[in-house]
């Protein structure tokens, strides 16, 4: 099992030309909220369990700060016991299995790049089941350090950092696909 999309179609290899040929700066300020991009995520993806929808902000979020040199939105993720969770779209949905829209999500608040990324993401993360998704969480970095020193299926509000995703997101990158 393989969490890294930088197989798949040379995605990793297009994005890095495409966001050095912009000339973007590292670490931009979010336009959009996680509501922004979950509300992209099903409109392009239709219904979603509100754990695969969890996951997919999670790749979306931590492949921008990778490819993109920011994120995407500023909401916190945090390391839960199933997994990453953003705690306000978590909130917002917590009583619902699945979920077809925010309600209050704008995708055309998304940039360009934004939307480059979570289609990429959904391309290769798309297909997967909420607990494959969740299964690759457990077995990266991020989660398992902001985890670090909890019981398995101990609660946690630890934060999966953006230093963090960058870091290890960056670190899958191999030396003969960046330019």
């Amino acid at each position: 099992m393989s969490g890294n999309p930088l197989d798949k179609d040379g995605i990793i290899k297009t994005k890095k030309r495409e966001s050095s040929q912009r000339g973007e700066t590292r670490m931009s300020r979010p336009s959009a909220s996680v509501f922004d991009v979950a509300e992209f995520i099903l409109v392009t993806k239709g219904p979603l369990t509100t754990m695969k929808l969890q996951k997919l902000v999670y790749y979306s979020q931590a492949w921008s700060l990778t490819w993109d040199e920011g994120p995407i939105f500023p909401e916190k993720i945090l390391a839960w016991a199933n997994g990453p969770v953003v705690y306000e779209l978590f909130k917002k949905f917590q009583r619902q299995y699945q979920i077809s829209t925010t309600k209050i999500g704008d995708p055309n608040k998304l940039k360009p790049k934004n939307i480059e990324t979570i289609r990429a993401i959904l391309e290769y993360y798309g297909d997967k089941s909420s607990q494959w998704l969740s299964d690759l969480t457990h077995m990266e970095s991020p989660w398992i350090d902001a985890r670090r020193g909890l019981a398995q299926n101990a609660r946690g509000c630890r934060e999966i950092t953006h230093a963090d995703l960058a870091e290890y997101y960056g670190s899958l990158e191999p030396s003969s696909k960046t330019n």
